[in-house]
């Protein structure tokens, strides 16, 4: 059996731009993975193996890949950082026992880094922050410290000290060994000097040494009353203590460098083998029951156990399809006969694979704390425990943000229909952001995503990929419907015409909910006027109609309804004859209800250079955006705002003209607000138009 405690699970995330793939590739050079490192801005790199990313320069979809530092088996995940496709970085995080946080030296803490940081703490993985492109013009390491600190909130335990600012930048001190690490030559990253602390550098270095043992040793009151009496704690002491802090988030290992020149990484594997937590020290996975709540058991890590494994993304590639696994406990071997606990389904495992980005490597057997790919498993989709099936459970579910946003497609010729069909379901299973629905009136396929940037490519995947030539509409918003005014009303559905008779009378009272509350069902009928036992009907009857709302036919939110009063036929009223009352109702009652449409809110973030800040306001402001907060860095402002979705189409266009190509932004779904009246209007006709086309 392996040793789980030489195991390290991590991912790299960051805002685009900052450098996670560039350090990805010097990790897998360093540790002797590759012999030539690739560079994003040439196509080449490692873990960006899609046609897309090599053109865009940005991940797209998480890679895995194994190698080895000190011993020590890294299986590192590569994620994407662009808002769009959060959803990787999120399944990511939670299958990973620790991660590196990439910032970027000049850019500093990015609104994405946010986002991703909060998926982090509420997986309670523990971090190392690299603070990268420290050789760029305005990089500055100090300020990037503050930023975590103001920005995320977080305590970044300084572990090294930059030597040179920009082009002057040749190496870091390690405060603990108080050595410098200097590197002569840029094109050879495994020769460094390791010499003195620079004599303009010593007081630095003591003042921060100082407030990097104070910090440790607060783990250890016993260290921390040695150290207060004036005795400093051993080496192995204090790494003990920043292993403790890394692992119960009280801080966050900080380092620095260039992963471009090749500066610093050797330190940051050191500190991944020093300092992350292996597989046994997490916190294991809570088990739940079928309906998600948690059983209070758990999946502890140890390949004694039963087998428990959560399947975290689905990849179609020319080998067939692969399930991405993270093994929480047990063994599988090749040929083992294994549960899906979601489908009910057993399954037996062919192929094992470990992953290098798009290589592979066969394996027999696999056990707790590994991450590999099994081949061609039919009914799998991401999320899904596979257990031992005699010992039947489920894994905490993971929870997937709803599109926001559609565009119609439709193949441009008879033969791609079916072509389209086959690979838009391998897309779907690969991708739980991305949905697809077939529009009934006009028979167009819909497909619904994050952003614009990820429909944009996910068209590109169809025509390349798959060879699908498609016509694609322009981008609709998700609009929904919900009410104003709380009323009471009665509806009777009777039907008399020979044989037996349906009969059902329902009082009932309808109101808004809570935004974000979706559909709410409650029945106070006392007296038995309506039996129990229609109430499911009643209540299927009102969900049934809730799909298609009464002002355009988009899904309506936030209702409740309550069932108070009504009556029945001992003969003639059924289960059918109340579901019909519901939906008669739900048609008589909604436009008394004051219905209105809603429309996606986002939180926007907009870096801009000092000099445009008041085109941007404006331009945000003639968006119908409301400007939540200005913040004003060592490189430009940000300003946050919440815009309406259907203003911000083509925004990245116009934001780089009014900037001069300098302005950056992401966004992402915040809530439903209504709509103002002229809007709706252009909505409902836009809607009607469609129908009549149709």
């Amino acid at each position: 059996m392996a040793d789980l405690s030489l195991y390290r699970n991590i991912g790299i995330f960051a805002h685009v731009d900052a450098g996670k793939t560039t350090t990805t590739e010097r990790i897998l050079k360093l540790t002797g993975k590759i012999h030539k490192t690739g560079e994003v801005h040439d196509g080449q790199a490692t873990t960006d193996f899609m046609e897309q990313e090599q053109e865009r320069g940005i991940t797209i979809q998480s890679a895995a890949t194994t190698c080895f530092w000190k011993d020590h088996r890294l299986n590192i995940i590569d994620t994407p950082g662009h808002v769009d496709f959060t959803v990787e970085v999120y399944r990511s995080l939670k299958v990973l026992d620790g991660g590196v946080g990439v910032f970027c030296g000049s850019g500093g803490v990015e609104p994405q880094s946010e986002t991703n940081w909060r998926y982090a703490n509420e997986s309670e993985v523990s971090r190392l922050i690299f603070v990268n492109k420290l050789d760029r013009i305005g990089a500055d390491f100090y300020r990037v410290v503050k930023q975590v600190e103001d920005v995320l909130g977080a305590n970044p335990l300084v572990m090294v000290l930059p030597i040179g600012r920009e082009d002057g930048f040749i190496g870091v001190v390690d405060l603990l060994t108080r050595k410098a690490h200097v590197w002569p030559d840029p094109g050879n990253p495994e020769k460094f000097d390791i010499t003195d602390v620079p004599e303009d550098m010593v007081d630095e270095v003591e003042e921060w040494r100082e407030k990097l043992i104070e910090m440790a040793v607060e783990q250890d009151d016993d260290l921390m009353e040695q150290y207060l009496e004036g005795n400093e704690p051993s080496m192995d002491d204090i790494k003990r203590c920043i292993r403790e802090g890394t692992r119960k988030l009280d801080f966050f290992p900080t380092y620095c460098g260039s992963a471009f020149k090749d500066k610093g990484i050797q330190l940051v594997l050191d500190a991944v083998v020093d300092y992350l937590p292996n597989p046994t020290e997490v916190d294991p996975q809570p088990l739940t029951d079928e309906a998600g709540e948690p059983t209070g058991e758990v999946a502890t890590v140890d390949p004694e156990e039963p087998l428990r494994a959560l399947a975290f993304k689905i990849m179609d590639d020319r080998f067939g399809a692969l399930t991405f696994v993270r093994i929480y406990s047990g063994k599988l071997q090749k040929g083992d006969t294994i549960l899906n606990s979601f489908t009910g389904k057993t399954e037996r495992i062919g192929r094992m694979v470990e992953m290098h980005a798009n290589d592979r490597a066969e394996l027999d057997s696999a056990q707790a704390g590994d991450i590999i790919a099994i081949v061609g498993m039919k009914n799998v989709q991401t999320g899904h425990t596979l257990c031992d099936p005699k010992v039947p459970c489920t894994l905490e579910a993971m929870v997937f943000p709803e599109p926001v946003i559609s565009i119609a497609v439709a193949p441009k010729d008879k033969g791609g229909a079916e072509k389209m069909g086959i690979a838009i379901g391998k897309m779907v299973a690969e991708d739980p952001s991305f949905r697809v629905e077939t529009d009934e009136d006009s028979g167009e396929t819909i497909l619904k995503g994050m952003g614009e940037l990820h429909l944009d490519v996910k068209v590109d995947i169809l025509k390349r990929t798959y060879g699908v030539e498609l016509e694609v509409g322009k981008p609709q918003v998700a609009y929904r419907e919900t009410i104003t005014t709380a009323i009471e009303d009665s509806y009777t559905h009777k039907k008399q015409s020979g044989g037996s008779g349906q009969f059902g009378k329902i009082d009932y009272r309808i109101k808004p909910g809570e935004p974000g509350s979706g559909f709410a069902f409650s029945s106070t009928v006392v007296g038995g006027n309506v039996p129990k036992e229609f109430f499911p009907a009643i209540e299927k009857g009102f969900q049934v109609m809730m799909e298609e709302g009464p002002i355009a036919g988009f899904p309506v939110l936030d209702v409740e309804i309550e069932l108070y009063d009504g009556a029945f036929h001992a003969v003639d009223s059924s289960a059918i004859a109340f579901e019909l009352a519901a939906k008669g109702a739900f048609r008589q009652s909604m436009p008394k209800a004051g219905a209105q449409l809603i429309e996606p809110i986002m939180k926007v973030d907009v870096f801009t250079p000092d000099d445009h800040v008041g085109d941007v306001i404006g331009d945000l402001n003639r968006r119908r955006g409301m400007i939540k907060d200005q913040d004003a860095g060592a490189t430009g402002v940000r300003i946050k705002a919440d815009v309406p979705l259907s203003e911000m189409f083509g925004y990245i266009g116009h934001l780089r003209t009014m900037t001069s190509g300098r302005g950056q932004f992401s966004m992402e779904f915040s809530h439903y607000m209504p709509c103002p009246q002229n809007v709706s209007d252009e909505v409902i006709a836009e809607v009607a138009e469609r129908k009549k086309a149709g």
